[in-house]
């Protein structure tokens, strides 16, 4: 999505439909005008696929797992584009008037951004009020353009789709485009004085694109992406590879009459750049270690070729780029980008079946998002881009004053105070921390939190006690399953009687050993699960997903603390693909038992998805087994807390007695 304006570069002609070189001038904001801009349509077109891709990601991220790539092909389109104009500029003015610039990029940036954070803060206060936590930091940081950095340190993983997920998290890229306009313009002021060959500066602006690349290589950190995902360092690549675009393919210099294999050679390799970014939007996962480690670096080269071919007014991809719908799309891309996060994350909050129609929901989303991003352009976005501000405080004044002569907009303005009052209310009492721990199952994790550290270390000490007597307790094991008097102690017996067990049941779980690794469900339901398994070491954290797991099994297996029976409680956050899986049971090995609690999360169209997947490596890996927390919990309302994806009391007990009759049926000690 690129927010310099390409109006500024004249409008586009047409004739028998191709679009032809604008020769008119056109006027810049600095009274003076740049001779034979272009208008380049294809843009519309390339942005409107890069924008449907990230909102096919944030609604199906199972289906099209690369599809927040998107975002680069807006830093490559923006890097293009206003370093083009800024040398124009420069070459025919012999300067570059950055404080005008500023003055469009804050009159283009702010007043949609400001809506956005305004009736989202105000909707969350009435309605969705454990959304505020860290409200006004998110506010003040996001005004700045550092809402990245803040993000880095505070904010959850991008590719955590399910803990208490921001609406404003993807304003993280409005921070990094805002920085990079910023500083831009310094920057290359100082390039061009410094260096009157141009090709010095192309290959400058090379070099520092492999250096932000080789930046995402070291940093990247796979228990946590945010720093290479949301740093403006790190994700500097395509802009720049986009700005030495500009030096190197200017748009006023591409001749139309290209001969025929020179076309030829251009559309082909367009086909292939295009092919190449649609194979990567649907294989090249988030979470993957390749994307950070050249991944992201090669789809900004295939993305940066692209663009280059459809600005040369000589190819076919300005015309297949070109139609009323993508320019349509592309003037309204802005607000698309900035309302798609709050509408989903409202949406799929008031719909708890989300899962039971994953079609139907996306469809609806994206055309409440179309029709409020089409409002913000008309009478938010298109009226402010010239507004007067000096006009807002002269109304203030005279609506303060009543005066007669404001009318009937006296009526306009009484709304809008009074989402402002109610969105102050909301960013003065949202907390500065966590501001939803007071729910029931916020205590309870708390509680399970503090209590399963301490069982944890007593559980280790057993597990190392029973490896080292292993062929022992395989045999005790083998004659419980054998005994057909067994005789509990009271406190097995009310084991027994809370979690509907048999004797044999009991007994065996009081005995064998298990590795837990899980989110938040797991987190809710440890107690329990450590009151049937007192050998069970636990590790449940909030949000975590499957490729943040492979670290920690890794941990616990150097470290000789990886049970053979190994308990996964994964998925409820996000979508994960079989090579992760198969990741995950390389780590554990074949020896060992898993087993898989499939999920409950109606409320995410990935459920089916998610399960399918867990379904299948059950079929495929002969040591998994699949606890079918998802059939034995359908349609069971009253198992569930208010979310209804965490099991309440209740259904924190059933949940517990499908893995113990699991663990004690197909689990092991050998």
């Amino acid at each position: 999505m690129d927010y310099e304006k390409q109006a500024s570069l004249g409008k586009p002609k047409r004739k028998n439909g191709p679009i032809h070189e604008n020769r008119k001038t056109s006027k810049m904001p600095t009274g003076k005008r740049l001779k034979n801009s272009r208008y380049i349509a294809g843009f519309d077109g390339l942005r409107t696929l890069a924008l449907l891709g990230v909102i096919l990601y944030h609604l199906l991220p199972y289906d099209l797992q690369g599809g927040y790539l998107g975002v680069p092909i807006f830093f490559a389109i923006s890097g293009y584009l206003i370093t083009d104009l800024f040398v124009q500029e420069w070459d025919q003015n012999g300067s570059i008037k950055v404080l005008s610039f500023y003055g469009r990029r804050i009159k283009r940036l702010y007043p949609t951004l400001l809506i956005v954070l305004i009736t989202s803060t105000a909707y969350m206060t009435l309605f969705a009020r454990n959304l505020l936590e860290n409200i006004r930091s998110i506010v003040w940081t996001n005004l700045l353009f550092v809402y990245n950095w803040w993000q880095i340190g505070h904010g959850q993983s991008y590719f955590d789709r399910y803990n208490g997920e921001s609406p404003f998290t993807h304003l993280w890229y409005l921070s990094v485009i805002g920085q990079y306009y910023f500083i831009w313009p310094i920057v290359l002021i100082g390039l061009l004085i410094a260096f009157k060959n141009r090709g010095h500066i192309l290959g400058i602006l090379n070099g520092l694109a492999i250096v932000s690349a080789i930046l995402m290589f070291i940093l990247y950190d796979p228990s946590n992406t945010n720093r290479v995902y949301y740093g403006s360092d790190t994700r500097m690549t395509p802009f720049l590879l986009g700005a030495a675009l500009a030096f190197f393919w200017p748009s006023t210099h591409l001749n139309p009459k290209l001969n025929k294999n020179g076309r030829w050679f251009l559309n082909i390799i367009g086909l292939g750049s295009l092919g190449m970014i649609i194979w990567m939007a649907f294989s090249l996962s988030g979470t993957s270690s390749f994307t950070y480690h050249g991944g992201m670096l090669l789809f900004s080269i295939f993305s940066v070729i692209l663009i280059a071919v459809i600005a040369h007014p000589g190819t076919k991809f300005g015309n297949w780029f070109s139609n009323p719908l993508f320019a349509w799309i592309g003037k309204r891309s802005y607000g698309i980008y900035l309302y798609q996060f709050p509408v989903m994350i409202f949406y799929e909050k008031a719909v708890v079946n989300i899962a039971n129609h994953p079609i139907l929901n996306p469809l609806i989303e994206i055309a409440i998002i179309v029709a409020i991003s089409d409002l913000s352009y008309r009478f938010i976005e298109k009226p402010l881009i010239h507004f007067n501000y000096a006009y807002s405080f002269k109304f203030l004044r005279d609506l303060v004053k009543r005066d007669s002569k404001i009318g009937n907009k006296r009526y306009i303005a009484i709304p809008v105070i009074l989402i402002l009052l109610i969105a102050g209310v909301g960013v003065v009492s949202g907390s500065g921390n966590s501001n939803h721990h007071s729910s029931a199952l916020q205590v309870n994790i708390l509680k399970n939190k503090k209590k399963s550290t301490a069982q944890n270390n007593k559980a280790l000490k057993a597990q190392k006690e029973a490896r080292l007597k292993r062929k022992q307790r395989a045999a005790e094991l083998a004659r419980i399953k054998k005994e057909k008097a067994i005789k509990l102690t009271d406190a097995e017996t009310k084991i027994k009687t809370k979690y509907r067990l048999e004797p044999s049941e009991v007994k065996l779980a009081q005995k064998m050993t298990v590795t837990g690794v899980g989110d938040s469900i797991m987190a809710d339901t440890s107690d329990d699960l450590q009151e049937v398994f007192p050998n069970a070491y636990i590790s449940a954290k909030v949000g975590r997903q499957v490729w943040q797991a492979a670290t920690l099994l890794k941990q616990l297996a150097a470290q000789g603390n990886l049970s053979s029976n190994v308990l996964i409680n994964l998925g409820t956050n996000g979508p994960f693909t079989t090579q992760q899986l198969k990741t995950i049971v390389s780590i554990v090995g074949t020896k060992r038992q898993i087993f898989w609690v499939n999920v409950h999360v109606p409320t995410q169209n990935w459920e089916s998805k998610v399960n399918k997947t867990i379904t299948d490596a059950g079929k495929k890996y002969k040591n998994i087994h699949v606890v079918n927390w998802y059939g034995a919990s359908l349609n069971q309302t009253n198992w569930f807390y208010g979310d209804h994806v965490h099991p309440n009391i209740e259904g924190s007990k059933q949940y517990t007695t499908l893995i113990t009759k699991a663990i004690v049926k197909y689990g092991s000690e050998n």
